[in-house]
């Protein structure tokens, strides 16, 4: 079975990093990290704030040091991720298609960065959750 084991290159579309907007909740956001993190908090202006920031590392740094955050994130993270994921791709028809042309990939969020629940680290390892991956491959199946 055919496996893509980062999202770089040609596959930098699968990345919450990726620069595609995403409308959620009412608000609309540069990328889906930024709109991911804008999902943590009931506060207005701090999704304002989000929905203002256009590279996607500082939106994971605001995110990451960001008061107040729901309480049982932890326990709700996971289907927030699924719906901000299907949103990126339902809206963009371009990577929506680039998904579905993964066809049955299995699709790995291989990183450098010690991300071991959204992804693999260090690529190729099979060490990590790849939740993202997960979610990405649950929403090509939705949407093919």
């Amino acid at each position: 079975m055919n496996k893509i084991s980062e999202f770089q290159g040609e596959y930098r579309f699968l990345s919450n990093f990726y620069r595609s907007a995403v409308n959620i909740n009412g608000y609309s956001f540069y990328t889906a990290e930024a709109a991911y993190q804008a999902c943590k908090t009931d506060s207005n202006t701090n999704k304002r704030h989000l929905s203002s920031i256009i590279c996607p590392v500082e939106a994971k740094r605001f995110g990451r040091n960001m008061k107040p955050i729901v309480s049982d994130w932890n326990q709700i993270k996971d289907s927030y991720m699924y719906s901000v994921v299907l949103n990126k791709f339902s809206q963009n028809v371009d990577i929506k298609n680039k998904l579905i042309a993964t066809e049955n990939a299995i699709l790995e969020e291989g990183n450098a960065w010690n991300d071991t629940y959204w992804g693999i680290c260090p690529p190729n390892s099979n060490i990590g959750r790849n939740r993202l991956g997960i979610i990405l491959m649950e929403v090509r199946l939705v949407l093919s």
